[in-house]
């Protein structure tokens, strides 16, 4: 779990360090790219404090959230509906924060704070 906590960590502060543009007809595909990138990172760790993670999974849901988060954006654009990408933003967004819930919940009670 350290390491994906360090990893996490030293991408982002790549990540603001760095003077990389990104053009303004792409940053909804970012967007929402990075959100589903959390949520895998986040799933990450929740897996691992659950004791069943395992990196072939991680990998595989890292890339298949981000590829389909894309995907869901490109067909909003490719069929007039610019919002569709709001789809994929509330699941992601919601998944993130039930994560952070569990992650919280597994933290407090190894710490007998609940």
């Amino acid at each position: 779990m350290l390491v994906l906590v360090l990893a996490l960590a030293l991408g982002v502060t790549l990540g603001l360090l760095t003077d990389i543009g990104v053009p303004p007809s792409m940053l909804t595909y970012a967007g929402v790219a990075v959100l589903a990138a959390l949520d895998s990172c986040i799933s990450g760790v929740r897996s691992s404090l659950e004791e069943t993670f395992t990196d072939r999974a991680f990998v595989f849901g890292f890339i298949t959230n981000t590829l389909m988060a894309g995907f869901i954006v490109f067909i909003g654009d490719r069929i007039g509906v610019k919002e569709l990408y709001l789809a994929a933003v509330v699941a992601f967004g919601v998944r993130v924060f039930d994560n952070l819930g569990v992650v919280r919940s597994i933290m407090f009670r190894r710490r007998g704070w609940e």
